[in-house]
């Protein structure tokens, strides 16, 4: 290997590092973001002491987490599949994935937004309506995220050696499904129903 091509594949490590760097650091003051939700979730609803929280449509609840959880396994999909030159199966699972994304936003934005609390009522709406806006808002930037490595993909810009693009995007996809592990319990589970 020629030493201007050792010297391009040293720049692209380096810079692989330092973007994953970058990457990792935004996700932790993300997670202080929600940390934040989470904390007054757990101070404002409460009543004698005691956790409580509204009434929320169980039902809905449990279909936009699986629908949430079954787009990571797509992206994983689309991912590994990049990682193996597999272009197919890497365009199919992220349009899966952004499409798996899209039910759930409107499982939240339609349905559970529509329901009977609105962001007007107290903290139990303030409560909801921010947690489920701001975790919405993720996965609307993240659903443009995929189709922007989608369109990009079609084009060839990603390889079994260069993906850094979807490695970012999956990431990012994988920690907006995590905060929802930690968002629908404390929203549709734990405390005492109060109507």
């Amino acid at each position: 290997m020629s030493s201007v091509a050792v010297s391009i594949h040293e720049s692209y490590r380096e810079k692989l590092r330092n973007n994953r760097l970058g990457l990792w650091l935004f996700f932790v003051s993300e997670a202080f973001m929600f940390g934040g939700l989470l904390a007054a979730r757990f101070y404002l609803w409460r009543e004698d002491g005691v956790v409580v929280r509204p009434a929320l449509d169980q039902q809905l609840g449990l279909i936009v987490t699986s629908v949430l959880l079954l787009s990571s396994y797509f992206m994983n999909r689309a991912e590994t599949a990049i990682a193996h030159d597999d272009r197919e199966n890497f365009l199919s699972g992220l349009l899966i994935t952004a499409f798996l994304g899209l039910v759930f936003l409107a499982g939240v934005v339609i349905f559970e937004w529509g329901g009977h609390i609105k962001p007007w009522d107290g903290v139990f709406g303030a409560v909801l309506f921010g947690m489920t806006g701001m975790h919405a808002l993720h996965v609307l930037s993240g659903v443009i995220f995929i189709l922007i490595i989608w369109w990009n993909g079609r084009k060839g810009h990603f390889s079994a050696d260069r993906h850094w693009g979807v490695e970012a995007c999956a990431i990012y996809w994988h920690y907006v499904d995590l905060v929802w592990i930690f968002f629908y319990p404390a929203l549709y589970l734990i405390g005492r129903v109060v109507h």
